[in-house]
């Protein structure tokens, strides 16, 4: 499992600039963004190098921030890759509560997963033969 850096953001102009920049002026190297918006706030979720800094210079430049424990899968990337993972979990009946994925090197993906119950997911997916990322 790996820690991932949520955000609350509110949305207003300039406020994802000053969250990635507090995040550059502290080093943090970021793997991997994603944004879940509403009208009033976003919800940004950030793989990097330094969660623990990263969430620590972001409460010092006014945010709010978490980690989350989080798993992230190498798979094939191919059609069907995230299916053929998908399916192992939910033979398991494992939710995922929410996901995201981004691309690392050629032929290989990486899905971000939130599921129910983290410890019988990994063993799921270890027992499958998929590779957790680091």
């Amino acid at each position: 499992m790996i820690k991932q850096v949520t955000v609350f953001l509110e949305n207003t102009k300039g406020r994802l600039a000053a969250l990635t920049r507090a995040l550059a002026d502290a080093n943090v190297n970021m793997e991997a963004l994603t944004i879940a918006e509403t009208s009033d706030y976003g919800l940004v979720r950030i793989i990097c190098d330094k969660p623990v800094e990263a969430v620590a210079a972001l409460d010092g430049a006014g945010f709010r921030a978490i980690t989350t424990e989080v798993i992230a899968v190498v798979v094939p990337n191919r059609p069907g890759g995230l299916a053929d993972l998908l399916e192992k979990l939910d033979a398991l009946d494992l939710n995922i509560e929410y996901g995201y994925c981004f691309s690392a090197k050629a032929g290989e993906a990486v899905d971000v997963l939130k599921v129910s119950d983290p410890t019988r997911a990994v063993k799921a997916i270890e027992d499958a033969g998929f590779e957790l990322a680091k």
